[in-house]
Order: C-alpha cells, then sequence, then structure tokens
C-alpha cells in the first residue's frame, strides 16, 4: 500500500514536470542539458523532466518602453530634456534570450546614445518642428541594432521636449512679439484693403455720375434736337400749305404786291421794327396805294 502510494506521487510529480501549458501570445524557451532545444508555442508541451528545463517564458505582444528623461544638448549649445517612449515587438525568442543579455537595458541605452546623436546635430527651434523626423530617424536606427536580438521596433515617439527655464522664458516672449507682430501686420493689411476698397468705390461712384449725367445730356440735346426737327417740320408743312393754298388760287401780280404791302405794314407795327425802303420802291409803293384806292372804289 505505502509502495503504491509512494509511485503515485513518483507519477504527479513526473507528470507535472513534464506537462507544460503556454499561454496565448507567449513562448517558452525549452534546454535540454542546458542547450537550447526548441521554443515551446502556446497550448500543451511536453518535456523530458529532470533533462527538459524551461529557460525563459517570452511575451509575442507589442511592448512599450519608457526612456527615461535625458538631458541632450544641441547644435546651439542649449541644454534640452528629452523624454522618449518606444514601441518594439520580439520576432525571434531565441535571438531576445541568447543574444543580449537584458533586451529592454540594451534598448534603452541604444535609444538614449542614438537620441544625443540625432538631436546634437539640431539646432533648438528645429528640435521642436521637426519632431517626426526625430522619430523617423530613432525608429530606424533602432531597427537595424535590435534585429540581431530578434525584436522589431515599431514606433518611436518623443513625448516632450524641456528646454531650460531661461530659455523658455525667451521663447514665450519671442512668440509674443511674433505675435503682436502679425496681429500689426493684419490691421495694415485690413486698413490698406479697406482704404483700397473705399478709393474703388469713390471711383466707382463718380463714373457712374458722369456716364449718368453725359447721359441726361445726350438725351436732352436729342430732345430738343427732335422738338426743333419736329418744329421746322411743322413749319415746314405750313409753309408748303399756304404754298398750295396760293398757288391754287392763281393769284395775279396786283393781288401779290397788295399782299405784300399788307405784310410789310404787319412788320412795320412793331415798336422795335425799324424798316429802310430804297428809293426805287416808292413808285411801286405809290403805284401799290393807287391800286388799293380803286379795289375799295370797286368794292362801293
Amino acid at each position: 500500500m505505502i509502495f503504491l502510494l509512494v509511485l503515485l506521487f513518483i507519477i504527479i510529480v513526473i507528470a507535472a514536470k513534464s506537462i507544460k501549458v503556454v499561454r496565448q501570445s507567449e513562448v517558452c524557451i525549452v534546454e535540454r542539458l542546458g542547450r537550447f532545444h526548441k521554443v515551446a508555442t502556446a497550448g500543451l508541451t511536453i518535456i523530458v523532466p529532470f533533462i527538459d528545463t524551461i529557460r525563459s517564458v517570452v511575451s509575442l505582444k507589442q511592448q512599450t518602453m519608457d526612456v527615461p528623461p535625458q538631458g541632450v544638448i544641441t547644435l546651439d549649445n542649449v541644454t534640452i530634456t528629452i523624454d522618449t517612449v518606444v514601441f518594439y515587438k520580439i520576432t525571434d525568442p531565441a535571438k531576445a534570450v541568447y543574444e543580449i543579455q537584458n533586451l529592454k537595458k540594451g534598448i534603452e541605452y541604444l535609444a538614449i546614445t542614438t537620441i544625443r546623436d540625432i538631436v546634437g546635430k539640431m539646432e533648438l527651434d528645429r528640435t521642436f518642428s521637426s519632431r517626426d523626423e526625430i522619430n523617423d530617424q530613432l525608429r530606424v536606427i533602432l531597427d537595424e541594432a535590435t534585429d540581431a536580438w530578434g525584436c522589431k521596433i515599431d514606433r518611436v515617439e518623443i513625448k516632450d521636449i524641456t528646454p531650460p527655464a531661461d530659455i523658455r522664458d525667451a521663447m514665450e516672449k519671442q512668440m509674443n512679439a511674433e505675435r503682436n507682430k502679425r496681429a500689426l501686420i493684419l490691421q495694415a493689411q485690413g486698413e490698406r484693403e479697406s482704404a483700397i476698397t473705399l478709393a474703388e468705390g469713390r471711383k466707382q461712384a463718380a463714373i457712374l455720375d458722369a456716364e449718368a449725367d453725359r447721359e441726361s445730356k445726350i438725351r436732352r440735346a436729342t430732345g430738343e434736337a427732335d422738338a426743333i426737327k419736329q418744329v421746322a417740320e411743322a413749319k415746314a408743312k405750313e409753309i408748303q400749305m399756304v404754298y398750295e393754298a396760293i398757288k391754287n388760287a392763281s393769284p395775279d401780280e396786283k393781288l401779290v404786291q397788295l399782299k405784300s404791302l399788307e405784310a410789310l405794314q404787319e412788320v412795320a407795327k412793331g415798336e422795335a421794327n425799324k424798316i429802310f425802303i430804297p428809293f426805287e420802291a416808292t413808285s411801286t409803293l405809290s403805284s401799290l396805294g393807287a391800286i388799293k384806292e380803286v379795289l375799295k372804289d370797286d368794292k362801293k
């Protein structure tokens, strides 16, 4: 009975040593007698007890690592503090275990030296405007360096760049000066555009007034010309009617002379009219007077 209990205990211990369960997104590095044997993937794994051992459990998930803030001297001799985070993923678990003593420490030291090298070639202002460029350079350099460690660098992000307090004060003053400068420039441009707009408005108004005055004068002159033309046509029609009436009446020479004398008499009635009759016309007038008297006698 005791033997059976001891045998059962030994079987349980051997089973516990032999059967291993590996979780999802993890792998186990199995060594046999101190040498690398295999990589156990997720699921149930059987190993030889007392011969095979689990060296390490490696996560295949994407991992993040905060690089401690580092003081970096820029090209223009300004010391700034850079805080960085690295996103990486293990692609070869065996290399990650056997090729480097401590993968995280290796990535951290490599990131620090690379940041100092890249930022040391830049001026302060460029470091603020070139974060994407710094991130890309860091990622490429770290990815190439960690490839031998079975690691893939997915992203490198600079969380914060902190300059010294006096530099921050100077930058704030410069920013305020630039902001005031832009405000003054925008105000001047607005006033200039407003003045141009007003001048253009006055110009257009003057042009429209001149065109309206010109159009008015043209229409007035056209109206006067039409009126004169209509009067002239009326006079011409009147003269034509008189001419036609006289022509149809067939007047003799004596009647014409008599009518001329009557017209001359009507003209002479005006106070401002002065008529000068030539001496040669007196005989004609006397004959006309005689004719008038004869006509009166005939009427009686």
